[in-house]
């Protein structure tokens, strides 16, 4: 019994923080059995493994590794704006900025990321003769996650209660202040764990940029497999690579979450 306590957090205590040593073993524990899962499905796997061909393109890997960085960086930083702005359009007073941002909302979310890319690219990108298709590539992403982050941002500001907007009003806070004082510190706690999700499926959704030829980590990765017909040896390392990438951005919003949690 005294060992089952280890693996089991008491009711009364559910919110408090564990001992180190009880979340080191439960981790272990938990990480063991997948491993031991993953071992045991590749160990019945009748394949023979050529990591050595793959070596040889390990330059590739990391380019298109670094690619995908920078352009999920600049998409992520730009889809933030875009997901900002539009979700204040939404209660804006003037009707037609706010149908027009209804409208962006949801034939952006209603329809694929890839044919998006495919209209961005061959038709809209050649009418305002665009020819970096590297630039078109971070603006669709961009305008693509955007949508989603602006209903999170406009959930989050429309979490916030009635009471607490009229009290602002009533000791004089201007729109603006009203925004950044009681809003939004408030929207921010609310609005951590979706954004986190919708920021790491931005990193993944890159991958479909290879349609426009964008030299990114997963083209690479199937310019690999093409050359070596070595297919899980190229697409492992693709996977390990975009963990490297979502993983931190996971744990930097769950301590954002922690740092502006209080009680209610």
């Amino acid at each position: 019994m005294a060992l089952l306590r280890i693996f089991r957090t008491p009711p009364e205590s559910a919110h408090a923080p564990l001992p180190w040593p009880w979340r080191v073993v439960n981790f272990g524990a938990a990480f063991l059995l997948i491993v031991l899962l993953f071992y045991f499905s590749f160990h019945q796997l009748n394949y023979h493994w050529n990591w050595g061909s793959i070596y040889a393109y390990r330059q590739k890997f990391v380019q298109g590794w670094f690619t995908t960085i920078w352009i999920s960086a600049a998409a992520l930083g730009l889809s933030t704006g875009i997901g900002l702005f539009f979700a204040l359009a939404q209660r804006s007073h003037w009707l037609a900025l706010r149908y027009f941002s209804k409208i962006y909302i949801e034939v952006v979310r209603g329809t694929p990321l890839l044919v998006q890319i495919l209209i961005f690219f061959y038709v809209v990108a050649d009418a305002f003769h665009v020819e970096n298709r590297y630039l078109v590539g971070i603006l669709t992403l961009a305008c693509f996650s955007g949508a989603y982050i602006s209903e999170i941002i406009r959930a989050g500001i429309e979490s916030v209660g009635k009471s607490q907007l009229e009290s602002a009003k009533a000791i004089g806070l201007t729109r603006a202040q009203t925004y950044r004082f009681v809003i939004f510190p408030q929207a921010l706690r609310q609005t951590l764990p979706p954004l986190a999700g919708q920021f790491v499926s931005l990193i993944k959704d890159s991958s479909l940029l290879s349609i426009i030829s964008i030299s990114e980590f997963t083209l690479n990765a199937r310019e690999v497999n093409s050359s070596t017909f070595s297919t899980l040896e190229s697409y492992l390392p693709l996977a390990i690579g975009y963990l490297l990438l979502t993983l931190p951005i996971s744990m930097w919003t769950r301590h954002l979450e922690r740092r502006h949690r209080y009680d209610t």
